[in-house]
């Protein structure tokens, strides 16, 4: 059964969602972007306004004359039958469908000439009889106008040569596997807004080329957790339209390079610098190689039959078509991989800010590391290596995990790598490997793609398998160790001397691979990774130091000593120093320019994601000499985020919090001691106390007692008001929370087991108390309580193992936590029975680290009208749409304790709801 959902929380949107996307989404383009050489004073980024059109007033065709929809009639019977073939595939309806117009007729088979809005890639500059590769990064000393156009036109074709590879509009508008990326619409979109949003922020534009589609295309996703899933079901715009749209900017970016006064070189080249408004525009070019990788990624975890293999795709490496054992062996079908001695030394790391190619701000800055002798297996792991992994149980196996890699691993139900494709009967561990557009035979000595949860898992079970244990025990290698098992050739201290060691700036996909010493897979060189010993090994003996695939590191993202953000993207690095990424370093086969190539580049991806990713065993006598950042904790109710303990799982595992919500569900706990377990001070705001207690009250006071009556506490945390529920006179209650430490914690209050916890004075000082049930929460009243792990974002799945509907449902302060508030809604049509009620408690402080702006209910402004969307009134709208009535509002206070003299004081709204 479909479920009732906002396909967007704009007004706007959800107008053109009752069209079903049937009718474009973007005003015509206005006239071109005019060029301007002086920069504004203001650096906000490119908005909505000026556009000179609305963006309710959409052309009357449905799509440009190309031969395929020409009435309102064909458009309409076109998209029932792909949202009804998609539907079939599947075997259910999705939100994302609503987008499927029937366009496929045109994105099947070898795209014709005009996909390309820019240069073909047989005639695009870094062509070659290998397929169009890419170009050496320009030397920003020496620029001129056709050098610009020359490398900008070879990162936009190669990107729409990456999109000749989706078949049919499906996998253009089918959310990723798990959920934490846009569809590819989305970044097919992206990178030409980029550049039009990052030329206006210098000064070289001063208007948008489209203003709508530059607000939707302008923010990607840095997911939060591996379960923070944002389905992206909105509407958006067709193929047909972001396609028009990108020959529409290809045309101003054409125009600026070839007229803006900043790139004139009628004397002679010219230098281009960190604070040159041209910088924008090879920025635009290094973003683009960015979105190459991470899309050919996303291809990569596609199905099979929803994309192709475009014919001016660069060749994969020879050792691609070559049959592979089904059970590999060392030594035949993948080369041993003995560990290298490495003699320590300090290393400087950092970018000089005068150094002639384009850099991020992150690489720009200075840090001196002193580095111990180290060991670092001479390969990257193979495929071969990680398969006795993988066959001798090691995905089974929980102590080689951490705890949420582990949970990682259960909540993603893996066995085996990702890109691994079964091949045999169940447990044959028989395999085939999957590239970005093909499925061949498994290449046993290819570098394995794994994420960080992964590498560290095998490091743990290969330390078991040779006795290793503490600092000896294998992990992976730090930013300051990569360094120096790089080849001499691409030594950073020489090339901070002299700018041209650093091959990016003279080597292209067509000589990378072919440099002699210093060889490496990158730049697309080949289209594939290769075997990890088809490349010379480095200075120190190790092979795929850099290209191939990146290496996991050790390291959280962190700046340099001098760290600077620039004045146009001031937001590309600074929100990721959070203690929750980690590095990785050396680029892959697919790494272009300074997103990989180049010797200086600095990246990041949480643990929990997949890149063209590998890593190597390292082991030494001493601590990794790596750079840890403390993670951020968020508090569940405070409308900021606060630094805490550091965790590397989630943010609600941590031993800080948990003692903090016992204090707040358990305030008897302070009965008979020496400290409060919140407040207690003359003048207190004692009204603030028993928050739990109040809102179990408010629901059961709606909810006739009687024999048989449920209620159901999502959210529950530790318990207090799953407690206080049945001493309400609810007859069964079920709590359930995402925390597995909140639940178990409940669940020792329920048996009557002695929990406790600490309570924060000042500084390092805590007091520890015994947690108290109410006096009127006796035995009885706690056997009729349950507690049960899950997602609020998945009620209807469980709806059957709850047993079923409930009288009564409390959501204390946990809708604006949730990833996808609305899925949560869904279910209280099926959960509360007719008559009964459900109470939402929520303060709504939305916060990007738990739901992605696109699924907030409100606090925002309507992109094209300005006017102000509040989540009060959203939230009647969706409550209403789901057949709710609403009985009640008020607005209710708690506090909650950080220490002695330190609260936060917190007002939420409290409404109750009647099904009908």
């Amino acid at each position: 059964m479909r479920t009732v959902r906002a396909l967007r929380r704009s007004t706007v949107l959800k107008n053109l969602a009752q069209e079903r996307g049937l009718r474009g989404l973007a005003s015509r383009a206005g006239a071109a972007s005019s060029v301007t050489s002086s920069r504004p004073k203001s650096t906000a980024a490119a908005g909505l306004q000026g556009s000179g059109t609305s963006a309710t007033s959409w052309p009357p065709e449905l799509l440009r004359a190309k031969g395929r929809l020409t009435d309102q009639a064909s458009a309409e019977d076109a998209a029932a039958r792909a949202s009804a073939a998609a539907t079939a595939r599947l075997g259910h309806y999705e939100d994302w469908m609503v987008n499927l117009r029937g366009e496929d007729a045109w994105l099947h088979g070898d795209r014709a000439p005009d996909w390309f809005t820019g240069k073909h890639p047989d005639v695009c500059p870094g062509a070659s009889p290998e397929g169009l590769q890419s170009m050496a990064m320009p030397n920003l000393r020496c620029v001129t106008r056709q050098i610009a156009q020359d490398y900008f036109d070879n990162s936009w074709t190669i990107i729409e040569n990456l999109f000749a590879g989706l078949k049919g509009e499906e996998p253009f508008y089918r959310p990723p596997v798990h959920g934490l990326r846009h569809p590819q619409i989305f970044y097919y979109g992206h990178d030409a807004c980029l550049y039009v949003n990052k030329l206006r922020v210098a000064g070289v534009l001063d208007g948008p080329v489209n203003a709508y589609f530059e607000s939707i295309f302008e923010v990607g996703v840095d997911e939060m957790l591996w379960d923070d899933m944002h389905k992206n079901d909105m509407v958006w715009p067709t193929v047909d339209e972001v396609h028009a749209y990108r020959k529409e900017v290809y045309k101003v970016m054409c125009n600026v390079i070839a007229t803006h006064p900043a790139l004139d070189d009628s004397d002679g080249p010219i230098t281009v610098t960190w604070d040159h408004p041209m910088w924008s525009l090879f920025m635009g070019t290094e973003h683009q190689k960015i979105h190459l990788e991470t899309s050919s990624v996303l291809f990569r975890e596609m199905p099979i039959g929803i994309v192709q293999l475009p014919p001016g795709w660069p060749k994969a490496h020879p050792s691609a078509s070559r049959p592979s054992a089904s059970h590999p062996k060392e030594g035949i079908d993948f080369p041993q991989n003995e560990l290298v001695a490495v003699a320590g030394r300090s290393v400087e790391l950092g970018k000089p800010r005068d150094h002639p190619s384009y850099g991020w701000d992150n690489e720009y800055g200075h840090r001196a590391v002193e580095v111990p002798d180290f060991k670092a297996s001479k390969h990257l792991i193979t495929n071969g290596e990680f398969w006795q992994f993988v066959s001798s149980g090691g995905y089974r196996t929980e102590r080689y995990w951490s705890e949420d890699g582990w949970a990682w691993r259960r909540f993603r139900n893996m066995k085996w790598p990702f890109f691994w494709v079964p091949d045999g009967p169940q447990g044959s561990m028989q395999f085939r490997l999957r590239t970005i557009f093909e499925e061949k035979d498994m290449q046993w000595d290819w570098p394995v793609d794994v994420n960080y949860h992964e590498a560290r898992a095998y490091c743990a079970w290969k330390s078991e398998q040779d006795d290793l244990k503490g600092t000896a025990a294998y992990r992976v290698i730090t930013e300051a160790e990569h360094h120096l098992i790089r080849d001499a050739s691409a030594d950073m201290a020489e090339a901070r001397k002299e700018p041209m060691r650093d091959r990016a700036l003279w080597a292209g996909g067509e000589t990378f691979a072919a440099l002699g010493p210093g060889a490496a897979n990158t730049n697309l060189a080949y289209s594939t990774q290769c075997p990890v010993n088809a490349m010379p090994p480095s200075s120190s003996g190790h092979h795929d130091a850099m290209g191939n695939a990146w290496e996991w590191t050790e390291d959280h993202f962190n700046p340099f000593d001098g760290f600077k953000v620039h004045y146009v993207y001031d937001d590309f690095s600074t929100p990721c120093f959070d203690g929750r990424h980690h590095m990785i370093m050396g680029g892959s086969f697919i790494s272009c320019g300074d997103n990989g190539a180049s010797i200086f580049c600095r990246y990041h991806f949480r643990p929990h994601f997949l890149q063209h990713s590998s890593f190597r065993l390292v082991t030494s006598n001493t601590a990794a000499p790596a750079k840890h950042l403390q993670p951020l904790v968020v508090d569940a109710q405070a409308s900021t985020p606060s630094p805490k303990e550091a965790s590397d799982g989630d943010v609600y595992e941590t031993q800080a919090l948990l003692d903090q919500y016992l204090g707040l569900h358990f305030p008897a706990s302070s009965e008979g001691a020496s400290s409060a377990s919140i407040i207690s001070h003359a003048g207190a705001p004692e009204h603030a106390l028993r928050f739990p207690q109040r809102m179990a009250r408010l629901l059961a006071s709606f909810v006739p007692s009687g024999a048989g009556t449920r209620a159901l506490d999502v959210g529950c945390a530790v318990g207090g008001s799953s407690f206080e529920l049945a001493a309400s006179g609810f007859d069964e209650v079920v709590g359930i929370d995402f925390s597995h430490a909140f639940v178990q914690t409940a669940q020792q209050m329920q048996r009557g087991e002695e929990v406790r916890f600490c309570v924060p004075l000042e500084g390092d000082l805590v007091d520890e108390l015994v947690a108290r049930h109410e006096a009127h929460v006796d035995a009885a009243a706690r056997q009729r309580v349950s507690f049960r792990q899950g997602d609020a974002c998945r009620l209807l799945e469980e709806a059957e193992s709850l047993g079923g509907s409930f009288d009564g449902v409390l959501l204390a302060n946990l809708l604006c936590r949730l990833p996808e508030p609305l899925a949560c809604l869904d279910a209280l049509s099926v959960l509360v029975k007719p008559g009964g009620t459900a109470v939402l408690v929520t303060p709504f402080s939305w916060l990007e680290q738990f739901t992605h702006r696109s699924k907030w209910l409100g606090g925002f402004s309507d992109p094209v009208t300005g006017e102000k969307l509040r989540s009060k009134d959203a939230l009647l709208r969706e409550m209403e749409a789901r057949g709710f009535a609403k009985v009640h509002e008020e607005q209710v206070p708690l506090i909650i304790r950080e220490h002695a003299r330190k609260y936060q004081y917190i007002v939420s709204e409290a409404t109750a709801w009647r099904r009908a």
